[in-house]
């Protein structure tokens, strides 16, 4: 049987061989407190060789990250994943890893939550927010704080989505866990 991550896995190196500005990006849904669901835009990444994010312990989605939904559109190749998963903690030694390989201004963020106010609170306004960022004391080394965490997506379920066939009918298929360790493929009416 085919393996979806496999694939999933192909379908982004095409879409970044493409300049897709997607490729490296998901949206993750989880359900809040009050039970209405939350969706973000997050980097996708490729951790020791499976999927994970990296998101701040400070933030009111990180209690309601065990179980997500996970859509991965790829507009130049014209496929859309979901993927319902659970999630485990990425080891500690490996987002401080990753996290060195971030841009300046999201480990200032990330920073800005640990010490001052913490991510989705409400501040002043856009310019209080620079002057808080650029204010700040990082430390010296610039390492990961505590609050930087990682989550492994482990998927229970993929649907993949082709809406690139020639005939115009999308194939649509659903790769649910097998037994030992593989894939159960079905087609969908899309």
């Amino acid at each position: 049987m085919p393996d979806p991550l496999i694939q999933l896995a192909d379908d982004r190196r095409q879409a970044r061989e493409s300049d897709d500005p997607c490729a490296g990006l998901c949206t993750l849904a989880s359900l809040n407190d009050a039970g209405w669901p939350d969706a973000r835009t997050l980097v996708l990444r490729d951790v020791d060789g499976r999927l994970a994010v990296f998101v701040n312990a400070t933030s009111p989605k990180f209690a309601h990250l065990d179980r997500v939904s996970v859509v991965v559109w790829l507009p130049t190749i014209n496929v859309q994943y979901r993927l319902r998963c659970t999630t485990s903690p990425v080891p500690g030694r490996l987002v401080a890893e990753s996290w060195q390989l971030r841009p300046e201004p999201p480990k200032r963020m990330d920073w800005l939550y640990t010490l001052q106010q913490g991510q989705s609170t409400a501040i002043a306004s856009r310019d209080a927010l620079l002057d808080t960022l650029a204010g700040l004391a990082l430390p010296d080394p610039l390492v990961a704080p505590e609050t930087a965490r990682g989550l492994f997506l482990n998927p229970e379920q993929i649907d993949r989505l082709d809406l690139g066939m020639d005939n115009g009918v999308h194939d649509r298929r659903r790769y649910l866990p097998g037994n030992p360790g593989g894939w159960i493929e079905e087609v969908l009416v899309p």
